[in-house]
């Protein structure tokens, strides 16, 4: 009885999961790129501005659904997903975590140099060579992964090889922001060496690779697109709860 009572609950968290995804707008690649010109040219948020939200409302979701040993490792890559990572990060150690940083294609761009100064002047640690997947497994309770965003096309760098490795055979949970990397923006999964996330974290909107997402936790976050544009795209996102910057799905 009890087994059947567990099973129906799961069921119905499923369906429900699986109803608020399909009522949601899934942005194809061009979609997302276009709301975010839009963003930035017609309501004049700033690239730094976005990132900040971005990058707040994915600590808060990681803070919901892991709590076990607060240490984290943050993957970053040379893009805004790798700023978000960054920003995620600095808030993070601010809430009594103990992040790590991995940022290994780091840029002259000054907006992700004072990101990085800034997480090096309350004393994250950055680490210069990738962690293999026994370091993972032993040292980490969640990965957040902020290496490739949207706009990512395959295939992987060889800068980024030996991680996506290890990403794909680590047992440590991974929380994916607005897109898995190494997936393809569309059509999920290149293949079953793909990395399979525990949580993804999607920004603005999810986008059409959500669908093939089977980890714990969904959330949505980047409380920021004004309702005009949620019409304009009839993106159907869910209200977020209270105050909060991020929604579970």
């Amino acid at each position: 009885m009890i087994v059947l009572l567990r099973n129906s609950l799961v069921s119905r968290k499923f369906h429900t999961l699986h109803r608020s995804i399909v009522k949601m707008k899934l942005l194809t690649q061009k979609e997302a790129i276009d709301i975010d010109v839009k963003l930035f040219n017609e309501y004049k948020f700033s690239v730094d501005q976005l990132m900040e939200l971005a990058g707040l409302s994915c600590s808060h979701a990681i803070t919901k659904c892991y709590n076990a040993n607060k240490k984290v490792l943050i993957l970053c890559g040379p893009g805004n997903n790798g700023g978000d990572g960054l920003v995620c990060a600095r808030h993070l150690a601010m809430m009594g975590y103990q992040p790590t940083i991995y940022y290994p294609k780091q840029t002259d761009n000054m907006l992700y140099k004072n990101l990085t100064h800034q997480c090096q002047r309350i004393n994250i640690e950055f680490v210069q060579n990738a962690p293999k997947t026994e370091d993972l497994d032993k040292q980490f309770s969640v990965i957040v992964d902020a290496l490739f965003g949207f706009s990512f096309k395959p295939p992987v760098r060889e800068t980024f090889a030996d991680i996506m490795n290890s990403l794909v055979n680590t047992k440590t949970p991974i929380a994916s922001i607005d897109i898995p990397s190494g997936w393809n923006v569309e059509d999920g999964p290149e293949n079953e060496a793909s990395i399979k996330p525990d949580m993804l974290i999607s920004l603005t909107a999810p986008k059409l690779c959500a669908k093939f997402f089977k980890g714990r936790y969904h959330f949505l976050g980047g409380r920021f697109v004004p309702p005009s544009l949620q019409e304009e795209y009839k993106l159907n996102l869910p209200e977020y709860p209270g105050t909060d910057t991020c929604v579970q799905l």
